[in-house]
């Protein structure tokens, strides 16, 4: 990373990473409280457990974008390449990840819907259905690419160096959640969970850290 980006895009680097630790922290206390409450291991997260996290996710995905978009602009030009490699794999999770929940939020639960005998093959979270698919495409395989090549596009030393193998650790983490998928054991999902839902906002944490480092030095 470097010194040369203007105080603006630093400011966004701070709101932005900020934004991913403090709601996915938001999110997995919500998945917690979900888990617990389940009236047993077969249900899905009763409400309005449910509803909050479709929520979180929604806010989430856009925070994720601008971050990257911050430290694509924060790159050293001959990483600049990764750095964007970043951006698009990671608005292409982003957007398929809020596609499907927001039509999960708006639509599972909608007479017209909900009444069918097929819908939980389309909304459902349990393996197999349309939005499970698709989710696991955005996070294990969409989101894994976005972080990899964003772990690729970071430099330095001290808390860089902290980001940057958290970023990696988050994406090689992801793309073992696929493994369930020709496996049909979403329990090894799991592993990818840990991955992008724990890993990558500490790594968030850690860059809006530094993007505030970057800020006092420059006042200074």
């Amino acid at each position: 990373m470097h010194d040369a980006v203007p105080f603006t895009l630093r400011r966004l680097g701070i709101v932005s990473g900020a934004a991913v630790a403090v709601l996915c922290l938001a999110y997995v206390c919500v998945l917690a409280v979900g888990l617990l409450t389940l009236p047993s291991p077969v249900h899905q997260i009763q409400q309005p457990w449910f509803f909050l996290m479709e929520l979180l996710i929604l806010g989430i995905a856009p925070a994720l974008v601008v971050l990257s978009i911050a430290l694509h602009a924060w790159a050293v030009p001959d990483r600049k390449a990764f750095a964007l490699a970043g951006v698009v794999f990671i608005s292409m999770s982003a957007t398929v990840t809020c596609v499907v929940h927001f039509a999960t939020l708006t639509l599972s639960t909608h007479p017209t819907f909900a009444r069918e005998s097929w819908a939980p093959l389309v909304f459902s979270f349990s393996w197999p259905s349309v939005a499970y698919a698709l989710d696991i495409l955005a996070w294990d395989i969409f989101f894994a690419l976005g972080a990899l090549f964003l772990a690729i596009a970071m430099s330095g030393a001290g808390s860089a160096r902290v980001a940057r193998a958290l970023m990696f650790t988050s994406a090689m983490l992801a793309f073992v959640g696929v493994v369930g998928v020709p496996i049909e054991n979403m329990q090894v999902r799991t592993i990818g969970i840990i991955g992008y839902a724990v890993l990558f906002p500490v790594a968030a944490g850690v860059l809006a850290k530094l993007f505030h480092q970057a800020n006092a030095k420059r006042a200074a």
